[in-house]
Order: structure tokens, then C-alpha cells, then sequence
């Protein structure tokens, strides 16, 4: 299966070959205030995830530990990239064309999370980054 998406302007898209992996959903401040509120992401195979229009992709270090991509154009939210060892990197959900085939599994650094929201959805929450 081929998943494809795009930024909003469709200036990056891209293209996922295989399944989507589950989603978690981030509640920490700074994917807070880069998406506007909590973020869904994907973890996908380096190898399995290919982007066009890369050049139109503005990174941004947000830690030491971790790179956002964003579209140089429309800004939208692209990628959250840890460092180059790992073999992959978190892809917005909001950027997939189309049923994506999965579900979202756990919220993460619940305790960060706003206070004009609640979790009700009965999925597992925790702290931190699930191991």
C-alpha cells in the first residue's frame, strides 16, 4: 500500500510505501505551540517515506534532540526529526491524503498538556516518550 500527502500549498508531498504505523498524540508545549494544539504524528522508515519538493522544507531545531520541518511557503507542519541515527521520523497525520488505514495508540507528556481540553478517548496516556 502507498499512502500520499502534502503541505497545504502543495508544495512538499509526499509518499509513505507500506502501512501507516499507529500515531501517538504529544501534548507538550512545544508541539503545542507548533501545531496550535496537541500533535499526531506517525514514526515512518527513513527508507519507506519519500518527499518531493524537499527544497521547500524549513527546518527548524527546536532541541537538542529533535528538528521540526515545516513548508517554507504555507507553513504547515511537516516533520518531527529526531537525530540522524534512528531510522525514523514522525510525520504529521494531518498531512495524509485519504483514509490512512490506522489509529491513533497513546497520548504522550500528558502533563503538559492545555487546560482548556480534555482526554476522554480511553487511550493509555503517559509522561513521557513510551519505551
Amino acid at each position: 500500500m502507498v499512502h500520499h500527502g502534502s503541505c497545504l500549498c502543495g508544495a512538499v508531498t509526499l509518499q509513505v510505501d507500506g502501512d501507516i504505523p499507529a500515531p501517538d498524540a504529544c501534548h507538550c508545549t512545544a508541539c503545542r505551540k507548533t501545531s496550535g494544539h496537541y500533535f499526531v504524528s506517525t514514526d515512518v522508515k527513513r527508507a519507506a517515506l519519500t518527499v518531493i519538493g524537499a527544497e521547500q522544507v524549513s527546518w527548524y531545531q527546536s532541541s537538542e534532540k529533535v528538528r521540526r520541518g515545516f513548508c517554507r511557503i504555507c507553513g504547515s507542519t511537516l516533520f518531527w526529526d529526531p537525530p540522524a541515527h534512528i531510522d525514523w521520523i514522525g510525520v504529521a497525520m494531518g498531512v495524509f491524503d485519504g483514509p490512512s488505514g490506522t489509529q491513533m495508540h497513546i497520548h504522550i507528556y500528558v502533563s503538559e498538556k492545555g487546560d482548556y481540553y480534555q482526554i476522554t478517548d480511553g487511550l493509555p496516556q503517559a509522561d513521557t516518550t513510551p519505551q
